[in-house]
């Protein structure tokens, strides 16, 4: 008898071979080219088809179909880059209670008023909704409410509707009968998501999904679902403060560095077009521990006050705790004061935090993070009416960031009368419009007194430092 001959399969790539089917090589240990030895590659010839458009010059394509139109809400119009684009998918995503439905209520009130909207809620039931309408004052006649789980149905009061805006909340809870996986799996939200897309370009009608996080803060579901989308939203704060933050992490028609501020309480939520403030202490005294820097989000410059806290510790290992900003970048400056201005942190706990429940990603934050260590394991307080700007170096050099004129200019806007900047900032920094050739943002060498001017503001001083030492050295 004849022993039937078995199969051997080999990658495509190094040809290492197997006796059986693998789906990663064993040898180059690349994902998916391990085939059937002698078998013919699985691509099917497809013939030309109907087109739903002739293709032309890009010149000759109207644009005006493609104007984003306000949402009536400034702060979600300055994150989406000007308002919502007809066909346009937009997905929100943020953790359960944070105001994303209360935020997307308030925007299809407004749309309301001119043109048709449909919310669709499969979390809630319609009654509930319409209490959150009652208490916000979102009632109008050109608001649509349906509670659906069903992505037939869902399609079909969309039909029905004709709708300019469509609202899903959430994409995780609708489900289709024609794919296997329960609501929320990986398969499901694919297709939901495949689908929506798809209505809403064939329509010219503009979509917001809302998405889940998952406990690290990741948005849920496939990675496939921030693709197929064309604007990714993530809506943060901290649920004990009343401030809220939409950052935009994806966009096709506008920036994604621009960051809208809301304020969330019992009337709805309203936005904040000038935040400044929120984020900085108000105090008679200054306390030691305690430096205000401006950090940039998108075009916006904002004041923010960084906090430490230095104190003796027994233990075998110093706790260094974070909130708020980097604790990376934390880690790093402190080993930078330690090398570099021979600080004696090894037996001191050091916590740092921001104040207002912002988060600071801001090279242009390291140093005042280092100031208020110094600041509070000496016990000595920085200068009142100080704003201090800069990045640090591991060599302790002080490295110039973007915007210095912008947020100088916040600075003294608010009151404030001096600020450290890192040597070279202002010559290589462009000035914002109005603010040529102003005498109140001229450098001032470390080492002799800073020159008083009023161009800017009356009394305001701009230094400027090239290290750690000197900038320790000015401000104490």
């Amino acid at each position: 008898m004849t022993k039937t001959q078995k199969p051997g399969y080999r990658c495509a790539e190094c040809g290492w071979r197997t006796t059986k089917w693998v789906g990663r090589c064993g040898e180059c240990q690349a994902w998916g080219t391990v085939d059937e030895e002698g078998a013919r590659a699985g691509v099917h010839v497809v013939q030309g088809g109907a087109v739903s458009s002739p293709a032309l010059p890009i010149g000759q394509v109207k644009a005006e179909f493609a104007r984003a139109r306000t949402t009536g809400v400034g702060e979600l119009d300055r994150v989406l880059g000007g308002g919502l684009v007809p066909g346009a998918v937009v997905l929100l995503a943020g953790e359960p209670g944070i105001g994303k439905s209360t935020l997307l209520l308030e925007a299809a009130a407004s749309l309301a008023r001119h043109e048709t909207v449909l919310y669709v809620t499969g979390e809630e039931s319609a009654a509930q909704v319409r209490m959150r309408a009652d208490r916000i004052g979102a009632i109008r006649d050109q608001l649509y409410l349906a509670a659906e789980t069903d992505l037939a149905a869902l399609v079909s009061h969309v039909e029905k509707v004709q709708p300019r805006l469509l609202i899903v909340d959430s994409v995780q809870t609708i489900g289709s009968t024609q794919t296997t996986g329960v609501p929320g799996g990986v398969t499901q939200v694919r297709e939901v998501t495949g689908n929506l897309v798809r209505l809403a370009k064939e329509r010219g009608m503009s979509t917001v999904l809302v998405g889940h996080v998952t406990k690290e803060g990741s948005i849920a579901g496939p990675r496939v679902l921030e693709h197929l989308v064309d604007v990714v939203l993530h809506f943060e704060g901290d649920r004990h403060s009343r401030l809220r933050m939409v950052r935009c992490i994806k966009n096709r028609f506008g920036p994604t560095d621009e960051v809208g501020c809301f304020d969330l309480n019992e009337r709805g939520i309203q936005g904040l077009p000038d935040p400044s403030g929120l984020f900085v202490s108000r105090r008679s005294e200054p306390v030691p521990g305690t430096c205000v820097t401006v950090t940039v989000e998108g075009t916006r410059p904002l004041p923010a006050e960084v906090q430490a806290l230095v104190g003796p510790t027994d233990a075998q290992q110093p706790r260094r705790s974070t909130s708020g900003l980097d604790p990376f970048r934390v880690t790093m400056i402190l080993a930078v004061l330690e090398r570099r201005l021979n600080a004696r942190l090894s037996g001191c706990d050091v916590f740092t935090a921001t104040v207002g429940g912002i988060r600071l990603n801001d090279p242009a934050v390291d140093l005042a993070v280092m100031l208020a260590v110094a600041s509070a394991a000496g016990d000595r307080p920085l200068p009142p009416g100080l704003v201090v700007l800069g990045e640090v170096g591991l060599a302790g050099e002080l490295r110039p960031v973007r915007d210095i004129r912008r947020r100088v200019a916040e600075a003294a806007r608010l009151g404030f009368t001096r600020a450290l900047v890192p040597m070279g900032s202002l010559d290589q920094d462009t000035p914002p419009p109005g603010t040529e050739g102003n005498d109140a943002l001229r450098p001032v060498p470390v080492g002799r007194r800073p020159a008083r001017t009023t161009a800017l503001t009356s009394g305001f001083e701009v230094t400027e430092a090239e290290n750690v030492w000197d900038a320790l050295t000015h401000v104490t």
